[in-house]
């Protein structure tokens, strides 16, 4: 990308001894829009649609007066010349539309959004998608201004009946499948419109949730777990207490830190989904005080999770290895051996609604077997 905007941004002051919690969600916008990435990179569209979409699904608008009225100058260059940015990267089309849709929700005067929605739908940007997931985006972005880029109501329904047909399989969700969980809570995010409707999700959907989260809690990935979260309370379920409970002390370990030289890789992500999860329960979000200049966000040091250990013990055990998480409970725990890891396993299996169909399917007991009689 090489359209630069950032000589005309206007640089925004929030000290930091002083910030209150609007101040302080400005000064994280104006970091991530102004301070860590030039606006010419790709990954600066990336982070920035991520937080302006957080805070905008979660009510933190300048009418509710979670951000203060200077908030969103930041973004006033980016968004007076996004038409053009458009035109020439048409590819980043769906970053392009996050982020115009979200900063008017969020209170930006102009109403750019619908333009740049009607001339992407003109465009037919959204039939160069391969996946179904991407084209559940491009409708859910395009449906914010009353445009389905579907093709035809069909199109659309069938489109639906697919997404729901892959989340509604949980044994997908009983092995570690990271891009398949993230893939998972995204089609609830985009079925559900990030909360603005209250999506019916089949009862084997709620499991494949269930399932997800629990492998993510076993593996103190606090981001998918996060993410799963906020999609559980988009469906009207409630998320283990327990894994809201971690998460809770995990994002109050974050720090965001002044940071020279490149912006290289940070939790930065991590941190915007674990507050995102916070928000959406009602807890208090982006609780840390924003530094002035270019920031890092890392999470607190945490140990590798028990999963890893678990699967390499079931790995080992072979043919010996069962389906009956009872009968599993002593190679696993001592395998483990350390107490922590063994409590851990403990909260995790009390926390899933049914860890034995779980244990059942994550053991992977018999498949070995099963695909030597087929192919005899």
């Amino acid at each position: 990308m090489t359209h630069a905007v950032q000589s005309n941004v206007v640089q925004l002051t929030f000290p930091a001894r002083s910030q209150g919690r609007a101040a302080r969600r400005a000064a994280l916008l104006d970091r991530f829009a102004n301070e860590r990435r030039s606006a010419d990179d790709v990954f600066w569209l990336k982070e920035n649609a991520e937080v302006l979409n957080i805070l905008e699904s979660t009510g933190q608008t300048i009418a509710s007066g979670a951000l203060p009225e200077e908030a969103l100058q930041a973004y006033k260059a980016v968004y007076d010349g996004i038409e053009k940015r458009l035109g020439f990267f048409p590819q980043y089309y769906r970053f392009f539309l996050s982020i115009a849709l979200d900063l008017e929700a969020l209170g930006m005067p102009g109403g750019k959004a619908e333009g740049l929605v009607r001339w992407a739908y003109d465009q037919g940007l959204a039939e160069a998608e391969l996946s179904d997931l991407q084209r559940a985006e491009a409708r859910r972005l395009m449906l914010r201004r009353d445009l389905d880029p579907s093709g035809s109501a069909a199109e659309s329904e069938a489109l639906t009946e697919r997404l729901t047909k892959f989340i509604s399989r949980p044994r997908t969700f009983m092995v570690p499948n990271k891009k398949a969980a993230y893939e998972l809570t995204h089609i609830v995010f985009y079925l559900s419109e990030y909360g603005r409707f209250a999506v019916q999700l089949t009862q084997r959907a709620k499991e494949s949730l269930n399932f997800a989260g629990t492998l993510a809690y076993l593996d103190l990935n606090a981001d998918l777990l996060a993410e799963i979260c906020v999609a559980m309370r988009y469906a009207g379920m409630t998320p283990p207490e327990a894994w809201e409970s971690w998460l809770n002390r995990e994002t109050s370990g974050y720090t965001v830190e002044a940071w020279e030289g490149a912006m290289g890789h940070d939790d930065y992500h991590e941190f915007l989904v674990s507050n995102w999860a916070m928000a959406t329960a009602g807890q208090e979000s982006f609780r840390q005080v924003v530094p002035e200049g270019r920031v890092a966000v890392h999470s607190a040091p945490r140990p590798a999770g028990p999963l890893r250990l678990m699967s390499q013990c079931l790995m080992q055990l072979d043919e010996a290895r069962s389906a009956d998480w009872q009968r599993m409970q002593d190679p696993i725990h001592e395998a483990l051996s350390e107490p922590w890891a063994i409590g851990h396993l403990a909260r995790a299996a009390e926390a899933c609604t049914d860890f034995d169909a779980f244990f059942a399917g994550f053991s992977r007991a018999g498949l070995a077997a099963s695909q030597e009689r087929a192919s005899a």
